[in-house]
């Protein structure tokens, strides 16, 4: 196999359930980076969010790249943006309508900083802000303008309200949309194009290389669509079942070093 660069969401993949790496998935990484491979990081999560890991990872400089947003955005560890997909005014008045519809909280996020639409905030939001430090905000739907970027809409709230959310959300829109969930109290709307599969595809592209070149690992419903790109795909073992049905390789869970192991197994030849 010749892969050169390795895509790895963070939660539920890279990090334990305490949100850690440990020590074996920095050897793992370290020594395929050593061999010239790139490693990058793919989250839903802003720049902000993911330097953490990177900085424990040893990953930085304007030769590097995360996948931030869902794949709504890809840049250089320095903050150049290559590639972006942003939601649109339009698609936020809607989303944001069917909140209130559904009587469910909901945020918008960019580079910036969260922007809460209900006074009294789930305390999932008051989390994701302490997770990906941003800053949170509160905004009525009438302060969003259309000069707001917006990188991804979501609903954020208890698991049983996101479960009864989900059904709900019309045809049309789920067609017109990426609509995914990252988490039990999660879930992300953002443009069609703004996939971690797209934004995968694309900087492969821009760095030349081949589906073939490309390794992918992760968890949840916003990593199947790298899983279903990457020609080495790895599923971790508490991975949803659509993702390890997608993936080519079904390897260890997050609190078994499962990263870690998979790089070992396809790459490092361990």
């Amino acid at each position: 196999m010749d892969i050169k660069l390795i895509a790895i969401d963070i939660d539920g993949t890279l990090v334990n359930d305490m949100k850690q790496i440990t020590q074996t998935t920095i050897q793992a990484v370290n020594k395929a980076r050593k061999q010239g491979i790139k490693v990058v990081l793919c989250s839903g999560r802003p720049l902000s969010g993911v330097k953490a890991y990177l900085e424990k990872l040893g990953i930085s400089g304007n030769n590097e790249y995360a996948i931030t947003f869902n794949g709504g955005t890809v840049q250089t560890l320095d903050g150049k943006i290559l590639f972006s997909h942003g939601l649109s005014y339009d698609d936020f008045l809607q989303v944001e309508m069917l909140s209130r519809k559904f009587n469910v909280h909901f945020q918008v996020e960019n580079n910036d900083g969260i922007y809460v639409t209900n006074r009294n905030q789930s305390p999932y939001s008051t989390a994701e802000g302490f997770l990906v430090h941003l800053p949170i905000n509160y905004r009525a739907p009438e302060d969003i303008t259309p000069d707001t970027p917006i990188a991804k809409a979501m609903y954020v709230d208890f698991p049983k309200e996101i479960q009864r959310v989900k059904p709900l959300i019309p045809k049309d829109l789920k067609e017109r949309l990426n609509i995914v969930q990252s988490e039990t109290c999660f879930l992300e709307i953002m443009d069609k194009q703004a996939s971690k599969g797209n934004a995968l595809k694309d900087l492969g592209k821009s760095l030349g290389l081949t589906v073939d070149n490309i390794m992918a690992l992760g968890d949840a419903g916003n990593d199947l669509s790298m899983i279903q790109y990457a020609k080495t795909s790895v599923a971790m073992g508490n991975a949803t079942k659509e993702v390890k049905e997608a993936a080519s390789f079904v390897t260890k869970t997050n609190n078994e070093n499962g990263a870690a192991y998979a790089i070992d197994k396809f790459v490092n030849n361990k």
